[in-house]
């Protein structure tokens, strides 16, 4: 099945003045502009394009790849707004539409916003904020586990903490408490299922906490606090007393991971912990 939105192999069915018809089966013939057409391109040819709908919503095709397709989240900038809603710069000629109904604030022209690409019932791409509406916010028995590793894009800010699209099809929440670094809108990360809470509900961590996990990390921390003093002359002032955005700047860890650390390399007597600073023992 050819969609409009995804990216397709097709083959070339015609060439015309202004370039080539591509066999799209249930869409029809479907146009590749000259302009987008490689200068090797022949009848019989293979080609990988993108399709979507030109501004008489016909199907039309290009190589161009766009920054999303539809089903996905992505990060996009706003590059006018209109009396129909926001335009996104989504990488092709014709911007990608957000209607006002489907922001979930209102878009600024020159700001970002995560974003759902998918079809409305014309027949279009569209976008929308309001995720909550295509991606689960709660997950079934067995869909995910506690500590599981995922990949995260960081959508919005709340009182809360970060929301974050889990795997592309669910939403969770980066509590304040679990980010020691403000991590920045639509970015992509790995993170951890912390807990699935008994409404299912999603809470996340950019740290796992499973046991052979934090044995490995603390492992792996102790020779990084190690490596570090040695090349600052055997001393840190970083000590159980800094604060978590510090640590977490150089270390790229929660201050408890830190202090625990540094607690093993104490009792191993490798450092002296002293005001303010620790050193090399």
């Amino acid at each position: 099945m050819i969609e409009i939105g995804k990216a397709h192999m097709l083959r070339v069915a015609k060439q015309v003045d202004f370039g080539f018809y591509l066999e799209g089966l249930e869409l029809g013939e479907v146009l590749l502009p000259i302009r987008y057409a490689p200068p090797e391109l022949e009848l019989e040819d293979e080609i990988a394009v993108f399709i979507y709908l030109d501004s008489e919503d016909r199907p039309i095709a290009t190589t161009l790849l766009p920054k999303a397709f539809v089903g996905d989240v992505a990060h996009l900038e706003v590059v006018d707004v209109g009396k129909f809603g926001a335009f996104l710069d989504w990488g092709l000629a014709k911007d990608l539409l957000v209607p006002f109904k489907e922001q979930r604030v209102p878009m600024e022209k020159g700001r970002s916003y995560s974003v759902y690409l998918y079809i409305d019932v014309t027949g279009r791409i569209v976008a929308t904020s309001k995720l909550s509406k295509h991606l689960a916010e709660t997950a079934k028995a067995g869909e995910f586990e506690d500590h599981q590793e995922v990949d995260l894009h960081i959508a919005s800010r709340s009182d809360m903490g970060y929301r974050a699209v889990v795997n592309g099809t669910h939403l969770g929440l980066l509590h304040n408490k679990d980010v020691y670094q403000q991590p920045e809108m639509g970015s992509k990360v790995k993170g951890y299922i912390k807990t699935i809470r008994d409404d299912g509900r999603i809470n996340l961590s950019l740290q796992s906490k499973a046991p052979e996990m934090r044995m490995e990390l603390r492992g792996e921390l102790t020779e990084q606090i190690l490596t570090h003093l040695k090349n600052h002359e055997g001393s840190s002032p970083l000590t159980d007393k800094s604060q978590p955005d510090e640590i977490y700047a150089v270390f790229n860890v929660s201050k408890s991971n830190y202090k625990k650390a540094i607690g093993k390399l104490y009792k191993e007597k490798k450092i002296t912990i002293e005001k303010g600073q620790i050193k090399l023992a």
